[in-house]
């Protein structure tokens, strides 16, 4: 385990990247906890905490100058009520392979009023019902949602599915749903023999589970399985093929 410490920022590479903001990358530490951030004393645009063990995405100093954070490949199962305080102008959060589970859990971003560019891919939110519209709903300023930008006919669609006294049912039960367990430590075939969500497993959905374990590459592949699993739903033929289409990054617009 590493901690987040004045040594470990200092030894860590600070550059100007190529969009002229400065930059600091943590990544690949096994970092398990976001802590000490008073100690880079707002000197960044863009803090990289890539491939660490991250469960909570909370504890950040006041920073006015932080505007992009990318969380790619962690275990972020929360986000904290008070991220819009702390963090006033964050534009980008990439979050791609976490563990949100529930359309709930999203809810401390919409106070986050300058947040353009969010990517939530691999995690199990993606696959409940009306998830896209839901983000677009309840982000209002977000462009680009997972590398795809968000079109006006989205816009009055998700208002129309979420907005007055028609969606009122409908956002009620997405802002009780916060997750409260965190998936990796959930196995697929238990002792009782259900998967995530609670549904029995048969045997050819057990051997579904193997060979989709048995056909991932990489981490990256490993964490996708494990957000498919852990929003009740058993891998398919081909899941492999489906994510390398669903993780290629689309040129935003600007």
């Amino acid at each position: 385990m590493v901690r987040l410490t004045t040594d470990l920022f200092a030894e860590r590479p600070q550059f100007v990247n190529s969009i002229n903001q400065r930059e600091i990358n943590l990544r690949g530490q096994k970092i398990p906890v976001i802590e000490n951030m008073g100690v880079m004393r707002d000197q960044f645009d863009v803090i990289d905490l890539t491939d660490n063990d991250i469960r909570k995405l909370d504890n950040f100093s006041t920073s006015t100058r932080l505007n992009t954070l990318y969380l790619h490949n962690n275990r972020i199962n929360f986000i904290a009520p008070d991220i819009a305080t702390k963090l006033p102008n964050l534009k980008t959060l990439a979050l791609t392979n976490n563990n949100l589970c529930e359309l709930g859990d999203i809810e401390p971003l919409a106070e986050c009023k300058k947040l353009e560019y969010v990517s939530f891919i691999g995690n199990p939110i993606t696959h409940k019902e009306n998830y896209r519209m839901y983000v677009i709903y309840k982000l209002p300023t977000v462009r680009v949602i997972d590398f795809n930008r968000v079109r006006l006919t989205e816009r009055d669609a998700a208002k129309k599915l979420f907005k007055g006294k028609s969606g009122k049912k409908a956002r009620d039960a997405i802002q009780k749903s916060v997750h409260t367990e965190d998936p990796s430590e959930v196995e697929a075939n238990g002792a009782s023999g259900q998967n995530a969500a609670g549904q029995n497993l048969t045997d050819e959905d057990r051997e579904k589970i193997k060979e989709a374990i048995r056909n991932a590459k990489s981490l990256a592949e490993v964490n996708y399985l494990q957000s498919v699993l852990a929003s009740g739903k058993i891998p398919e033929k081909g899941w492999n093929r489906q994510m390398d289409q669903n993780s290629v990054e689309e040129p935003m617009e600007v």
